[in-house]
């Protein structure tokens, strides 16, 4: 008997090593977790500048015909939203390899990826094959990037067994990508910016001697334009050496990306499930309402720097306008993950939604000036972080509900991921085609120093009415979403206890 308790002691000893071993191997260290939220950052940074200037810059830089840069920013995107599924069927059929599933996608995707985006911001030689140039390499560009993210995004799951470490190393990476949309941001606008080629009078201006219209131009920028002509060439030389700083961070967070995380083998299936997760109506009715309030901030994001330029007439201090709005965003994110937790989710997207409606009119009624604009732009910031966080805030509790609902059915927790990216990517697409289409019928001129007044009309319509009425469609969508925060709290005790 002596033995046999022995045994048994000696036997329990062993589980107990066991399990603590295992705790200490799904355990991330704080490097680990850097290194992976590091890997979050190339998609914001060239996101950032993507939706802020490829526009302006397609329209002013290449001078491609505004019909034809709408063409090229619907296809890319929605090419973008279209691949987004297939690189995930792809990747879930790829063989493992001693670095893993996900992490030779990251690697091998990344040099193709940054010579592609540098190309998008080279203007050809050639003009008449421009429209094929851009658009080849902007759908070739997502393509690439999509077999970044999206294995990224699946990879969360294969860092680590533990629950508690993968939601840790997930605020790491939220944490540096709202910092990639400040550096995107940044970079982009602070080089173009100082490269900024002076407008093209029309005919209709009242011109001076100089050439400038005087009576529509700030002082500042008139006198700026007289001592130092800066011409197109110099303005696309800027675009060039902006997108080669973008590639090298881009390179060097895939770098750190692959040699700081180890992935670890497990199975996952991408297909399986698909009609069960459509199914479910909390994540449908919160995909719908973030869809449409996607539109309205990207329809805002798109058209911005033409509404500064030529609309409130500040050509000069756009990218500045621009950084304020994601610093804003960037400070806030504490505040609004502090607000969320105090009054519930549900709450804080009412209050951060709706908090960025009023600056929106205020932008478009008063009459153009520098200091208001700054501010008007700091507090619309602070609705930007609202909307950038609660998605991914949200994501998770209906992946929750759905567990609880559906307790044998597992390992679909990539197919939320990848279908709401699906969603926001498509209508990212349709918001900058029909954005730039409209432009086009209110008779845009290139580089104009001044627009037609259809044109001015259109671009207040695109950044204050129009998101205006989508992100009031998108709050009726939510009156219905029925994750409130009992709910929410139910499901974590309920999980709990399957675990």
């Amino acid at each position: 008997v002596g033995v046999k308790i022995n045994q048994f002691h000696g036997s329990l000893e062993g589980v107990s090593t066991d399990m603590t071993n295992r705790e200490q191997k799904n355990r991330l260290s704080v490097c680990n977790k850097l290194c992976y939220a590091v890997g979050g950052a190339p998609y914001q940074i060239t996101g950032c500048a993507l939706g802020f200037f490829l526009q302006i810059y397609l329209l002013d830089v290449a001078q491609l015909d505004p019909f034809y840069a709408s063409i090229i920013l619907f296809v890319g995107r929605a090419w973008d939203a279209i691949t987004d599924p297939t690189i995930g069927f792809l990747v879930s059929r790829s063989p493992w390899t001693r670095f893993g599933r996900m992490l030779p996608w990251i690697l091998f995707s990344t040099p193709l990826a940054v010579v592609s985006y540098f190309l998008i911001w080279y203007v050809p030689v050639f003009e008449d094959g421009r429209v094929i140039w851009y658009l080849v390499f902007y759908c070739l560009f997502q393509t690439l990037q999509t077999c970044f993210h999206v294995p990224y995004s699946a990879l969360t799951m294969f860092i680590s067994e533990d629950q508690k470490e993968r939601d840790s190393a997930t605020a790491y990476r939220m944490t540096v990508e709202v910092l990639g949309t400040v550096i995107g941001t940044a970079v982009q606008g602070q080089i173009v910016g100082m490269a900024n080629a002076p407008c093209i009078p029309t005919p209709g201006d009242n011109v001076t001697a100089d050439g400038l219209n005087s009576s529509l131009l700030l002082e500042q920028e008139v006198n700026a334009t007289i001592t130092t002509v800066i011409t197109l060439d110099q303005t696309k030389t800027a675009y060039n050496i902006a997108s080669g700083v973008i590639c090298s961070i881009y390179v060097l967070c895939a770098v750190v990306l692959f040699f700081g995380v180890k992935e670890k083998k497990e199975r996952m299936s991408f297909w399986q499930g698909i009609r069960l997760v459509m199914g479910h109506g909390p994540y449908v009715k919160l995909v719908m309402g973030f869809l449409f309030t996607s539109l309205a901030f990207m329809l805002l994001e798109g058209n911005f720097a033409l509404f500064c330029c030529y609309t409130l007439g500040l050509r000069n201090d756009f990218q500045n306008i621009l950084l304020v709005i994601m610093l804003a965003a960037t400070l806030t994110i504490p505040f609004w993950q502090w607000f969320l937790t105090k009054f519930g989710k549900k709450t804080a997207v009412y209050i951060g939604i709706s908090s960025v409606i009023p600056f929106m009119i205020l932008v478009v009624c008063v009459k153009s000036n520098l200091i208001i604009t700054y501010l008007v732009s700091f507090a619309a910031g602070v609705g930007v972080a609202a909307a950038f966080l609660l998605p991914w805030s949200m994501l998770p509790d209906v992946v929750d509900d759905f567990q609880v609902q559906n307790p044998d059915s597992r390992g679909h927790e990539a197919i939320f991921y990848s279908f709401y990216v699906f969603f926001t990517k498509f209508a990212s697409g349709i918001s900058l085609g029909i954005s730039t289409l409209s432009l086009d019928f209110a008779g845009y001129m290139t580089r104009g120093c001044t627009q037609p007044e259809n044109v001015d009309i259109t671009l207040k319509v695109l950044v204050s009415a129009a998101p205006i009425g989508l992100l009031l469609i998108g709050l009726v969508i939510f009156r219905s979403y029925p994750i409130d925060e009992e709910r929410r709290q139910g499901n974590r005790k309920l999980l709990q206890e399957q675990r």
